[in-house]
C-alpha cells in the first residue's frame, strides 16, 4: 500500500566542505557542535547562581574547559565502542578495519552513556567536585548533542525506521525501495528538542540542580520513555540477541537507565537539605 503523500528524502551530501584532499563531514560537525553548545549552556547554567544550593555552583569556569574534553572522548570512543560491542559484534569483529572509521557512522548512545559516566566520576575525582551535580549539568546540555546526533544519524541515512504506509514515509538510499519511518527525526524531537524543555523546566522552575543527582534522574526516565516509543518506529538491529518479542535491544538497554533514573530520584529526596544527595 502507497502512502497518501510520500516524503521525499533529501540526499544531502555527506561531505558539507571541501578542503582539497580534506573532507569535513555533516556527522563530525553535527557532534562537534552538540558539544560546543553543550558547552557554552553548562558555562551559562554555572555563571547562574541562583540555580544551585547556597548560590554556589560546583564548578569554576575554567573546570568546565576541562569538563569539555573528558566528555568529547566519552562520547566518541564509547559511542563508537558501543556500537562495536553492544550492536554489531559480528560484523565489527569480521572487519576490524571499520572499527576506527566513525566518519561512516555507527555510534551507540547507551555507549556513550557508560563512558560519560565513567569519565564524569574519574573527572569528579581528580578535582573533587560532585559526581552527581557533574554529572546533572551535562544532562542539562546534553540535548543539544543528542538532536544534533541523531540529525547526523538523517543525513548519513543511517538508523532509518521501519516499512510503512503513513503519509510520513520516506525512501532512504540504503534502506531498499519501500517507505520508511524517518525514525532519525523522531528521536531528535523526542530526545532533543522535548529533552531540553523537560530539563529547563526541572533546572529553572523547580530548582532541581539544588539536589544533586535529580535533574539525571529526570534525564534518564524521559530518555528511556522517547527512545522507547521511537524504538516501535525505528528498523530495529538484526538478529540481535535481545530483541525479544515486539521489544528491541534499545529498548531493553533503556530498562537498567530507568531505574537508575528513579533510584536517583528517591535518593536525593531522601535528604532533607538540598544540596546533600545521597551516594
Amino acid at each position: 500500500m502507497t502512502p497518501l503523500a510520500l516524503l521525499t528524502y533529501p540526499n544531502i551530501d555527506p561531505v558539507a566542505i571541501h578542503l582539497g584532499p580534506v573532507s569535513v563531514k555533516w556527522y563530525g560537525l553535527s557532534y562537534m557542535a552538540g558539544l560546543l553548545l553543550g558547552w557554552w549552556y553548562i558555562r551559562r547554567l554555572i555563571s547562574t547562581p541562583r540555580l544551585w544550593a547556597g548560590d554556589k555552583a560546583p564548578l569554576t569556569l575554567e573546570r568546565v574547559d576541562d569538563l569539555l574534553l573528558f566528555m568529547t572522548g566519552a562520547v566518541i570512543i564509547g559511542g563508537r565502542l558501543g556500537q562495536i560491542l553492544l550492536y554489531d559484534p559480528d560484523f565489527y569483529f569480521s572487519h576490524p578495519a571499520e572499527m576506527v572509521k566513525v566518519w561512516k557512522g555507527g555510534m551507540s548512545f547507551h555507549g556513550a552513556v557508560i563512558a560519560s559516566g565513567i569519565l564524569l566520576i574519574v573527572f569528579a575525582r581528580v578535582y573533587k567536585v560532585s559526581a552527581r551535580s557533574v554529572m546533572d549539568i551535562c544532562c542539562a546540555a546534553s540535548p543539544f548533542g543528542l538532536f544534533f546526533g541523531r540529525i547526523a544519524n538523517f543525513i548519513n541515512s543511517e538508523h532509518w525506521g521501519r516499512v510503512t504506509d503513513a503519509w510520513v514515509g520516506m525512501v532512504f538510499p540504503n534502506g531498499g525501495d519501500n517507505p520508511r519511518h524517518p525514525s532519525q527525526l523522531y528521536e531528535a524531537t523526542l530526545e532533543g528538542i522535548v529533552m531540553f524543555i523537560i530539563i529547563r523546566i526541572a533546572t529553572h522552575h523547580f530548582d532541581t540542580l539544588k539536589r544533586p543527582g535529580v535533574t539525571t534522574g529526570i534525564w534518564a526516565i524521559w530518555y528511556a520513555i522517547a527512545r522507547s516509543i521511537s524504538e516501535f518506529f525505528r528498523e530495529p538491529e538484526t538478529d540481535h540477541i535481545l530483541n525479544i518479542g515486539p521489544f528491541t535491544a534499545g529498548q531493553v538497554y533503556c530498562v537498567p537507565m530507568l531505574l537508575i533514573g528513579i533510584y536517583l530520584i528517591w535518593s536525593a529526596y531522601r535528604k532533607s537539605e538540598p544540596g546533600k544527595a545521597a551516594v
